[in-house]
């Protein structure tokens, strides 16, 4: 029995959660796995029910199952509110107390889905990236922050707003190992994305990834600045094979890979502990308050975030590749959600719940 917390969310979570949870109940069926679903609140939803965002039951129904699937948090109705009772302060929370450091965002465009990247197919056809982003650092943990008031030199009072952007060598030294693992298991190539002209923090970034990568001989290190990261994924991605960055540049440059794929409903993640705490799936898509309850939004991104528990976390791999295998069949039967979907192509257009059931009809 592998025991899932499951965080429904805010907006669309609950419907892409459900559709995962079909597929998860077909994999089981057919590789004879067992699951038990824990359902717990969080973002908006606990604070209608609790008035905060994260709980300390939310928290204990996590660190008490083998692996967590989160929807999606947030609503615009919640903008209001003040910052520590915002949906998106649970994300942050509960990475933390999850001890989740390393999120895994891999960016592999479908060869039937080159058509809706803003790329040219010759430029976007074979790109296959692996982001390592560090989860628990820099500027969204760091201390000091806040917003204070000054005065200036001629007397006025302003107020002025600051983030501490700060890592230590040990959490440098452990999101580099993820990095070098993950390389050692594709193309042997990691790209340290950081901002070394101009902050003493990615210097240290620099100097420790480069300690860590003489233990990883058989794997190549190179190192980009950040700004140059973001024009090189759209001028020649497939150059990357790891990136390894902190966390706000990789919240960046992630969700800009995205796009090369053409949507985000496509891109799946998983945010990995050092293995005492349960790993947490998620899409990489927000909450779509707008589509939510209308039966339109693409539930691959959560399908394949799935997948990705099935092989980091129960090491199923034989699951996970039935899955992807799935969602490829079904893109290249032409069927599409709206996202991705091209009217003057031979394609068919499906809600959330059709798409799915065509997915798991492939599942064998």
């Amino acid at each position: 029995m592998k025991n899932i917390a499951v965080l429904l969310g805010d907006g669309c979570g609950p419907e892409i959660i459900q559709q995962a949870i079909r597929v998860l109940d077909k994999v089981s069926s057919v590789y004879n796995l067992n699951f038990k679903y824990n359902y717990a609140s969080i973002g908006g939803r606990s604070y209608d029910e609790t008035g905060l965002p994260l709980t300390e039951k939310t928290i204990q129904t996590c660190l008490s199952s083998d692996a967590v699937l989160l929807g999606a948090v947030g609503d615009w109705k919640y903008d209001s509110l003040s910052p520590e009772l915002r949906p998106e302060k649970a994300l942050l929370g509960i990475r933390k107390k999850l001890n989740l450091f390393a999120n895994l965002r891999p960016v592999k465009i479908f060869d039937e889905l080159l058509n809706t990247s803003p790329l040219k197919p010759e430029i976007a056809r074979d790109v296959d990236i692996m982001i390592v982003r560090e989860l628990t650092g820099d500027v969204y943990f760091g201390e000091p922050k806040g917003i204070i008031k000054k005065t200036t030199l001629d007397n006025r009072e302003i107020k002025v707003g600051f983030n501490n952007m700060i890592y230590d060598e040990d959490e440098i030294a452990r999101i580099a190992h993820v990095a070098f693992k993950s390389a050692q298991k594709r193309k042997k190539r990691v790209c340290c994305v950081d901002k070394a002209n101009v902050l003493d923090v990615s210097r240290l970034f620099r100097e420790i990834t480069t300690e860590v990568s003489k233990e990883y001989n058989d794997v190549e290190l190179s190192y980009m600045y950040v700004d140059n990261c973001a024009m090189q994924l759209i001028q020649n991605p497939r150059q990357f094979d790891v990136i390894l960055t902190g966390n706000i540049f990789g919240d960046i440059l992630s969700d800009e890979a995205s796009t090369i794929c053409g949507s985000l409903g496509m891109l799946p993640s998983a945010s990995l502990s050092d293995g005492k705490t349960p790993f947490m799936y998620e899409p990489i898509h927000g909450s779509a308050p707008d589509l939510a309850g209308k039966n339109a939004v693409n539930p691959i991104a959560t399908i394949l975030s799935v997948a990705m528990m099935l092989n980091y976390s129960f090491n199923e791999k034989l699951a996970h590749d039935a899955i992807y295998r799935a969602v490829k069949d079904v893109l290249k039967e032409g069927y599409r959600t709206r996202d991705i979907y091209q009217k003057d192509l031979k394609q068919e257009l499906c809600s959330t719940s059709k798409i799915t059931d065509l997915i798991i009809e492939k599942i064998v």
